[in-house]
């Protein structure tokens, strides 16, 4: 049997959705993406080349490499978070409902390490 391309619910062969609710959904979901995409990926660049970068700083100045690879990864878990933008072979294998699911998640790990490295830092600062 086919499957819902928004919930992942089995449908017959001549349908996309199961029910205009996932329609409009997915729809939505499209929308959004398709509205912020550009800002999505220049934040991701940023974060993705700022975190090298701030290893490679590292090497010379613990201070400033360290937080910008703590501020880069807390700004690239929060895009994560609030715009949960999946791959296409996430959304083709498991459907968007659960590919924005998935993708929240590791956004929220991301902001999560992010926080603990700023802690981290923070406690680096104070103790120095």
């Amino acid at each position: 049997m086919k499957k819902c391309d928004y919930c992942a619910k089995e449908i017959s062969y001549f349908e996309q959705y199961c029910c205009d609710e996932c329609q409009k959904k997915a729809i939505e979901f499209y929308d959004m993406r398709e509205k912020f995409t550009k800002v999505f990926s220049v934040i991701n660049a940023v974060c993705v080349f700022a975190i090298p970068i701030g290893l490679f700083v590292l090497s010379f100045t613990a201070e400033i490499g360290f937080t910008m690879i703590a501020l880069a990864t807390t700004i690239l878990g929060t895009t994560v978070m609030f715009l949960p933008f999946p791959v296409e072979n996430m959304i083709s294998s498991m459907k968007i409902k659960k590919a924005v699911k998935v993708t929240r998640i590791i956004g929220l790990a991301l902001l999560m390490l992010g926080v603990i490295l700023i802690i981290a830092d923070i406690l680096m600062f104070i103790l120095k």
